[in-house]
């Protein structure tokens, strides 16, 4: 049972990597670092919206307008920092 447990926590490290590789995209093709002419950037790009809307859709409709400030990316990744620690506070159920 302590595999399920590290498989649990592996796929929610790969998780909140990828909403951070995405938070740090769009930093990045906001500021005009990455240029979405490139065929990667908007292959990566698109892949990660595709990934991540079904995810951001429900929590963004929940949330009050911010303007231009997205907080969807911020709920997510404190949801899967508090799913961990319920986890871990509950590993012993796992042994």
């Amino acid at each position: 049972m302590t595999s399920i447990l590290q498989i649990l926590m592996l796929l929610l490290s790969v998780a909140k990597f990828i909403v951070i590789a995405h938070i740090i995209m769009s930093w990045l093709i906001n500021f005009g670092v990455l240029n979405m002419a490139q065929p990667i950037v908007a292959q990566i790009w698109d892949g990660l919206n595709r990934l991540l809307e079904p995810i951001y859709g429900p929590i963004r409709r929940m949330l009050p307008n911010m303007g231009g400030l997205d907080l969807a990316p911020l709920v997510v990744i404190l949801g899967i920092l508090a799913l961990e620690i319920v986890i871990r506070n509950n590993a012993v159920l796992f042994l």
